[in-house]
């Protein structure tokens, strides 16, 4: 009897965790549905551009996000499939080379929860300065990043991205650069690198052009990178993240180094899938934008 209990109790576990991995291979055995590809074309600029093996894979991962992923509206908004394929294709620009089919649980497993307001949203926010005094405010976010399992997303920010121009913030790959960043086991700029010597590199790259960030933003000098990646290492890679998928020529002209090393983190190089930018007048955009901390 004991044996007859313990081989259904191992064959309940076995179902348990063959279940959604056999729920997922039904969901990616389909194809994207034809209107769910155009709201690609339409909102993820990179989407263009690929070559037709990078398309198929977006796709795939797109599929894989709405399968595993639950989006929920706030302050009434209702969500529709141009948010959920807009949101999903641009957060999956972020592994396109990292993450392979033959590990399909590697797409954001931490993450639960896609939080989408209309706008920017106000959370509360409370500052404890040098002598203790407690000031309680609340502040216009366009996205957050949790360590919860959650990111939250203002619809009307990411909408715009990659149609604005000059290009605009684009809080999709912001907030889901973090999430990448949390992997290492903090969120520190450092997102998990498989090796020592990967990590000396990063480190000598990313803290040389933070520095030179945060001067630049001090004297006021605009470049390619926002000045809100001069408040913090974690913000740092965030900005950069986004530089690197949306202005790929320009960032490799003037941050090379950095460029690189994107570029072997991420196994890819967005400046296939855009022309090459006409030379222009150092005036790049750097408008005031206010991200969430990672929480």
């Amino acid at each position: 009897m004991e044996g007859i209990i313990a081989g259904l109790l191992a064959a309940g576990l076995l179902g348990a965790w063959m279940w959604p991995r056999w729920r997922l291979r039904r969901a990616l055995a389909r194809p994207l549905p034809a209107p769910l590809r155009a709201i690609l074309d339409r909102n993820v600029v990179q989407f263009k551009g690929m070559t037709p093996a990078h398309r198929q894979r977006l796709q795939r991962l797109v599929q894989q996000f709405l399968h595993e992923k639950a989006f929920v509206g706030c302050a009434g908004l209702e969500i529709t499939d141009e948010m959920r394929v807009t949101i999903a294709g641009q957060a999956c620009l972020l592994v396109l080379g990292r993450a392979g089919d033959a590990n399909p649980a590697s797409l954001y497993p931490s993450l639960h929860a896609v939080l989408v307001y209309p706008g920017a949203f106000l959370v509360p926010r409370r500052e404890v300065d040098a002598a203790g005094v407690v000031t309680e405010q609340r502040q216009d976010l366009l996205g957050e990043s949790w360590g919860d399992g959650r990111v939250i997303l203002s619809w009307d920010h990411v909408r715009r991205a990659g149609i604005d121009e000059p290009p605009s913030h684009n809080v999709v790959l912001h907030e889901f650069a973090h999430q990448l960043d949390s992997e290492s086991g903090s969120t520190n700029g450092a997102p998990y690198l498989g090796s020592t010597e990967r990590y000396r590199s990063w480190s000598e790259v990313l803290s040389r052009d933070f520095a030179n960030l945060q001067r630049d933003a001090m004297w006021g000098q605009r470049g390619v990178l926002d000045h809100y990646g001069a408040s913090s290492p974690a913000e740092f890679f965030a900005v950069a993240t986004e530089s690197f998928f949306e202005q790929p020529w320009e960032l490799a002209a003037r941050h090379p180094d950095l460029f690189g090393e994107f570029q072997k983190y991420f196994r890819l190089d967005p400046r296939a899938w855009m022309p090459e930018p006409a030379p222009a007048a150092d005036d790049f955009h750097d408008a005031n934008v206010v991200y969430g901390q990672w929480r």
